[in-house]
């Protein structure tokens, strides 16, 4: 271990975390050292071994699963004789009597209003600093900057008046859309003023106003020539700024230089999947960020444009209502953390027998209690104003887990003399356990629970190490159209509709994530709000800025209302394995492309990882599509390739030329990238390859197919740390 320690009652606490915590924390807690660290190792020495029960739990079921399709694999597709086996393991709860949640004290970007979500490595300082104040966005940039707009009219280092043309046209026609005239069109718009009776905008034909009145909510400047006019659809405001005198404005008929949006109402900052924390120091650093964040005062430099840049929180926004009274809006995102699981442990603490203690553990009190400075009122940037904190929890595996969840935030609540209930809880519905149990996971958080939703990436890799001995599964572009995908997507947003969350709490959908390819989005991600989700998850400030026009398309609430009379899936899908018809093989060349896809994806991700500690980037396919990549990726990815390997589509000679042949590709695809360090040609002095090829070597003995352990392991190396596999 590469950490100091210092003795604190029967802790050992690494001096960079007890540093942290007592210079830079606690003061602002008015909380005595003693007393805190105290409170650590009472929450510590109560949870840990109830921890380990359930990560034991769940080694006993997998093994029972893994000797019940290795001893009966006919029995794998009969959906009847495979529940019937899950509730005699008790892997299968039979659900119990409905109930609606009864969270309370939860923010109306949560509760009320639908919108994108912003997932962000909160290691990272600039990027957390973005998706917070990605609450607010131009159409304009996002348009101008994307390949919405025709790919002939391509972006150049200087303004294209052609292109910038099309994105006029494009919004005008988004305004007439949503914000609809009585007499006229925003395309031919000259002028915007505030009458008694509400918006006039004058056309060259005369004038027209909203035809509904009810949408303009608010302006800046003078009624008779404003500088912006705020609109509202659907819980969701529109800005028109007018300046005659800006490059763009000076060309628009009516003045307008741009039309900013609200679209991430909520970003999650996330201390897991996306980043690489594997030791105290990096801990630190992301408690830190967290700090700043809550706190207001995280600033970061970075050089754009040959120009040092210092990106800070952005300000709430001022306006004056219809009857010029001044009011504000939020201007940044309301903030959720998401903590890591139940599975790894940190060498941030070591406990009295001196065992680095549960990391989830350790996220849970000091989040909780640096999320405590804002529900204290302690802070100068309020985050919620409905005093709460917003955890998300991922990876959970039943209710038995999700219930140790909640008790564990009852323990830190008394801790830190917070009032119970004041950490929310947000379930990752990612696991194979918690799909099949929903109904009863949301119960166990009935009085907490503010979100849901679903992960294809990871639900995927967790349904393949479930089953893994069941058979070879389907490749795994296919998995998408599967039986039990449609199901499971369908099961979450019915199960959290029929438990009370809407209007009470999000229903969310997952990540897309391909960043430059945001026509495609456009065209399938309002999928999301038809299904009924409040919420979904988008890769950057530009998407949460085009993604939020779905949200003006769809009325969520209407939606879920209407979804809430309707048939509920067949939750015996839910439970339909995606098997390879052995019937109609793969030809080769299907089979070696998939392999090559998948080796590339891994060593694409795990390279930066490993070298570098990053744990989310856009990773370039073997089609050089930039693919938003995470841990999440990485599970499905590396449980596909181990599942085919132990059924033999194909063998361990011809995968490891694979991967040796996708490592050249990776390299060359990073050749500009200064701190990039080759694989190739030694892959064996290589510790990023060496770790890619142990990822899927060793997938199937991984706790859950989960890449944790071996990824921590090959990152300390590199640190010079040591590692232990787990």
């Amino acid at each position: 271990m590469s950490s100091q320690y210092r003795t604190i009652g029967n802790l050992q606490v690494a001096d960079a975390l007890a540093a942290f915590a007592e210079r830079e924390l606690l003061p602002r807690l008015q909380s005595e050292p003693a007393d805190f660290w105290a409170g650590v190792e009472q929450i510590v020495n109560r949870f840990s071994p109830r921890n380990t029960e359930l990560l034991a739990e769940r080694e006993r079921l997998q093994k029972a699963i893994d000797a019940y399709h290795r001893r009966q694999p006919g029995l794998s597709e009969d959906a009847e004789a495979h529940r019937d086996f899950l509730e005699s393991i008790d892997y299968l709860h039979p659900p119990g009597a409905d109930f609606t949640i009864s969270t309370e004290r939860v923010d109306a970007e949560i509760a009320q209003l639908a919108g994108p979500q912003l997932v962000v490595p909160l290691k990272n300082a600039r990027f957390a600093l973005n998706a917070c104040n990605a609450r607010w966005g131009s159409l304009y940039d996002a348009l101008y900057g994307s390949d919405v707009i025709a790919p002939e009219n391509r972006v150049t280092a200087s303004y294209d008046p052609g292109r910038g043309q099309k994105v006029i046209a494009y919004v005008r026609a988004f305004l007439d859309q949503n914000f609809p005239l009585a007499g006229g069109s925003h395309a031919d718009a000259v002028a915007y003023s505030l009458v008694e009776s509400g918006l006039e905008v004058t056309t060259a034909t005369g004038t027209a106003c909203l035809k509904d009145s009810r949408q303009l909510v608010g302006y800046c400047g003078a009624a008779h020539s404003p500088g912006a006019v705020l609109l509202k659809k659907h819980g969701l405001h529109v800005e028109i700024q007018f300046d005659r005198n800006s490059t763009v404005g000076r060309e628009d008929s009516a003045g307008i230089c741009d039309v900013v949006i609200e679209a991430a109402l909520t970003t999650i900052q996330d201390c897991e999947d996306s980043i690489a924390a594997v030791d105290a120091e990096d801990k630190v650093a992301v408690y830190r960020n967290w700090l700043g964040l809550i706190l207001g005062d995280l600033e970061e430099q970075f050089v754009k444009g040959g120009e040092t840049v210092t990106r800070r929180l952005s300000s709430d926004r001022d306006y004056k209502d219809l009857d010029g009274n001044n009011f504000s809006l939020p201007g940044r995102s309301l903030l959720l953390i998401r903590n890591v699981g139940h599975l790894m442990r940190n060498e941030a603490v070591l406990d009295a027998e001196g065992n680095e203690i549960y990391e989830g553990i350790l996220d849970a009190i000091l989040t909780s209690a640096i999320g405590a400075l804002d529900v204290l009122g302690r802070t100068d940037c309020a985050n919620s104003r409905r005093g709460s904190i917003y955890i998300v929890k991922p990876k959970m595996h039943g209710p038995d887990e999700v219930t140790f969840c909640c008790e564990l935030f009852a323990a830190v609540e008394v801790m830190l003399r917070l009032t119970r209930n004041t950490i929310k809880l947000g379930i990752m519905d990612e696991e194979r356990r918690t799909t099949v149990n929903l109904k009863e996971c949301i119960r166990a958080a009935s009085e907490r629970l503010v979100f849901i939703n679903t992960g294809f990436l990871d639900r995927t890799g967790d349904e393949i190490h479930t089953s893994m001995e069941a058979g070879p599964m389907i490749a795994k572009g296919d998995m998408k159209s599967a039986a039990w995908l449609q199901a499971y997507e369908q099961h979450n947003v019915n199960i959290g509709l029929a438990c009370g969350l809407g209007g009470r709490a999000q229903i969310g959908k997952g990540m897309w994530a391909m960043p430059d390819r945001m026509a495609a989005m456009l065209k399938e991600k309002i999928a999301h709000p038809k299904a009924g989700a409040s919420t979904a998850w988008v890769p950057s400030p530009t998407a949460a800025v085009l993604h939020a026009l779905h949200y003006h398309q769809v009325d969520v609430a209407a939606r879920q209302k209407q979804l809430a009379q309707s048939a509920a899936a067949d939750s015996s899908s839910l439970l339909r394995l995606p098997l390879l018809d052995r019937a109609a093989p793969l030809s080769p060349e299907r089979i070696e492309r998939e392999l090559k896809n998948n080796a590339q994806g891994i060593l694409g991700y795990v390279v930066r990882w490993i070298d570098q500690g990053i744990g989310c980037s856009k990773v370039p396919d073997i089609d050089n599509v930039g693919l938003m990549e995470d841990r999440a990726t990485l599970r499905i990815s590396s449980q596909h390739l181990a599942n085919w390997l132990h059924h033999g589509i194909c063998d361990r000679d011809q995968l490891q030329q694979i991967f040796l042949q996708m490592a050249a590709v990776v390299d060359e695809q990073n050749r500009h990238d200064p701190h990039y360090q080759p694989m190739t040609p030694d892959t064996e002095a290589s510790l990023a390859y060496q770790a890619a090829w142990a990822l899927v070597d060793k997938a199937r003995s991984q706790p859950n197919g989960y890449t944790e352990p071996l990824l921590h392991h090959y990152r300390k190396l590199k640190k010079g740390d040591g590692g232990i596999i787990f």
